[in-house]
């Protein structure tokens, strides 16, 4: 039997991680799977081929047990299952993380990575919700050493480095969400500006961080499927002789093992401004090209060809009884409502980033990556808050439709899937079976306002547009109001069908021709 201490790598790791520890040149916060997944084994490859000679120091903010657990023990070893969708099981060692570091624990060695000279690049996958800044007063009001939440830390850890000679540097977020390079310096600056202002940190501090020919802060679009590790893909391995198999779920939930599960397709579109220079990226796949061109195929992946039809599949898989989206994709009625939404509603309004062909790309989508067999991906993950995604998955369309003038009729699969969200908060399966809707933080609020709606009610029209009047004008979920378009209608005859009766969801997909 093997494990992760058994890998082999085709390089001299053991020299990679003493020069990397010596004068780093990439630190990464954000130690979970799709770091491993991507990040890491794009520096592997770059190490594989001799493009790059240093490895990756990961640093965790969140969940110290990812570093306890996964990395220590395994000497920051970890082995990439990427899973084909003709059956193919690619297995790669990852051995690109020369150190790994949780935050609480080892700021002054931060610092110090933070503060030298030879380090170009600082990447961060921490989810969304990182960049919120929550924790600002009460940061601001002590001192910048003793921040306690994370961009309160890496603010300080940049203060090191400007007090050490400002040296450049980019600090570039990989995260799955608009603008990111724009939130991390925002919040970044929060905290920047509201030090200097208090007299705790130097003048100059925010003039670097603003100064991009010295601190830039590029934004990126990431697309790849690296779901939790799946039992299934546990099992192929170990009755493979691999026994480094194990699950761990941490106190906060994260779902983390020795190996790391994903889909082979993978797309990395970064704004090429890096004024302390880069690994060489771009000999494994990342383009490089302007903040425009970013937006653009980020615009195009998240509003069209990827993010509505996940968002359509979600709702719909959760009251339909599905646990897979893979097994979604066999349904014909599940899979004309992603066709029509891509392809007959989207496209036409498409935003196209002239770096990759939208037509293409969903065409990789509908036809490779969603019914890949071998993709343990769950409706039930990708509807967690639905609320805070719909305004950007479907909202942007349908502004497009309206901005130039085209014909909402065309518009079926859109309102369809709002209605079955809707549907879906009240809490019950097209079988009538109650079952627990993922998390969001609008979900109370919106359930409350359909509390007095029952499966089995029979709705007029005009009662079911009272109904749903102060959800589908809530511009915070759609983006727009939709009670003043012409989906109104639409979406409220389509819910009314749907709460009905048992077996009205699955009927509503007749819809779509």
């Amino acid at each position: 039997m093997a494990t992760l201490h058994d890998l082999k790598f085709p390089y001299d790791r053991d020299a990679m991680i003493k020069r990397t520890r010596k004068e780093p040149g990439w630190l990464h916060f954000g130690a979970g799977n799709i770091f491993r997944a991507f990040p890491c084994a794009l520096c592997e490859r770059m190490l594989t081929d001799g493009s790059y000679d240093k490895g990756i120091i990961a640093a965790e903010g969140f969940d110290g047990e990812i570093i306890e657990k996964i990395y220590a023990p395994y000497d920051n070893v970890s082995l990439l299952v990427t899973l084909h969708g003709d059956g193919h099981v690619e297995k790669s060692p990852i051995g690109s993380v020369a150190e790994a570091i949780y935050v609480n624990d080892g700021m002054e060695r931060l610092c110090e990575i933070v503060s030298s000279p030879s380090l170009e690049l600082v990447t961060f996958t921490i989810t969304e919700k990182g960049y919120a800044v929550p924790s600002v007063i009460a940061d601001l009001d002590g001192e910048p050493s003793e921040a306690k939440s994370f961009m309160g830390r890496l603010t300080y850890m940049l203060s090191r480095r400007y007090e050490n000679g400002a040296p450049p540097l980019s600090m570039l977020s990989m995260d799955n969400c608009s603008g990111n390079g724009d939130k991390l310096s925002a919040a970044v600056l929060a905290y920047a500006e509201g030090w200097v202002e208090r007299g705790k940190l130097p003048e100059g501090f925010v003039d670097y961080l603003t100064d991009e020919s010295r601190v830039a802060f590029p934004c990126s679009m990431i697309d790849k499927i690296t779901p939790r590790p799946d039992a299934r893909v546990a099992k192929l391995l170990y009755d493979e002789g691999f026994t480094d198999t194990e699950t761990i779920v941490t106190a906060k939930s994260t779902y983390i093992a020795p190996f790391v599960n994903a889909e082979a397709p993978q797309y990395l579109v970064v704004e090429d401004k890096f004024p302390a220079g880069r690994p060489p990226l771009e000999t494994v796949g990342v383009i490089f090209t302007d903040r425009e061109t970013v937006a653009k195929t980020e615009r195009m992946k998240v509003s069209t060809c990827l993010n509505p039809l996940h968002t359509s599949l979600a709702v719909y898989g959760c009251l339909l009884g599905y646990t897979l989206i893979n097994e979604e994709m066999k349904d014909p009625d599940l899979c004309r409502l992603v066709n029509r939404l891509g392809y007959v509603e989207g496209l036409p309004v498409v935003t196209d980033p002239g770096i990759i062909s939208p037509r293409d790309f969903i065409d990789e989508v509908v036809n490779v990556r969603l019914p890949n067999p071998f993709m343990p991906d769950a409706p039930q993950r990708i509807a967690t808050d639905t609320s805070q995604k719909l305004g950007v998955r479907f909202g942007q369309t349908v502004k497009e439709y309206m901005a130039r003038g085209l014909d909402m009729d065309t518009l079926v699969a859109v309102p369809l899937v709002y209605a079955c969200w809707c549907r879906y908060l009240l809490a019950v399966d097209d079988e009538g079976r109650s079952f627990t809707p993922s998390t969001d933080p609008l979900l109370p609020e919106c359930q409350e306002k359909l509390s007095s709606v029952k499966l089995g009610d029979s709705l007029t029209q005009d009662e079911a547009e009272k109904i749903l009047a102060p959800i589908l004008s809530d511009e915070r979920i759609f983006a727009y109001d939709v009670t003043k378009t012409a989906l109104f209608g639409r979406v409220a005859a389509y819910f009314a069908e749907m709460v009905s009766g048992k077996h009205k969801v699955r009927e509503s997909l007749s819809h779509i021709k």
